[in-house]
């Protein structure tokens, strides 16, 4: 019913630069918030960054200054872009977003999730 495509992941050198991208897709009649959760190996989910439906924005303290979250509301997308890499921002990253249509209220959905690598 609903989708959420991620691109934009790969490989970096430290202090380079990524942007993610992320689009719900599907029966959707609004979506509230939408994030990114980053997975490191043998670590827990943790959050990188949320935005609200209305540009309210929410990063976790290592990340702050460095990566960006913005959305476009027309396109149901949201990006993240990522200055000054470091390896230890390397991760799988998650797009998540809580959509509402006919079916639910505010449900929470998640992509598959973009690879990023950053090298020393």
């Amino acid at each position: 019913q609903v989708q959420l495509v991620e691109s934009g992941g790969g490989l970096v050198q430290t202090g380079g630069s990524l942007r993610l991208s992320c689009t719900v897709s599907g029966f959707i009649f609004s979506i509230n918030t939408m994030g990114w959760y980053r997975q490191a190996p043998g670590k827990e989910r943790t959050l990188v960054a949320t935005i609200g439906s209305g540009g309210s924005t929410n990063y976790a303290d290592s990340v702050k200054g460095r990566f960006t979250i913005s959305r476009d509301n027309h396109k149901n997308t949201v990006y993240l872009q990522m200055n000054t890499l470091r390896p230890e921002d390397t991760a799988v990253y998650y797009c998540n977003a809580r959509v509402s249509n006919y079916l639910e209220l505010d449900r929470e959905h998640w992509g598959q999730g973009t690879q990023v690598t950053v090298s020393s």
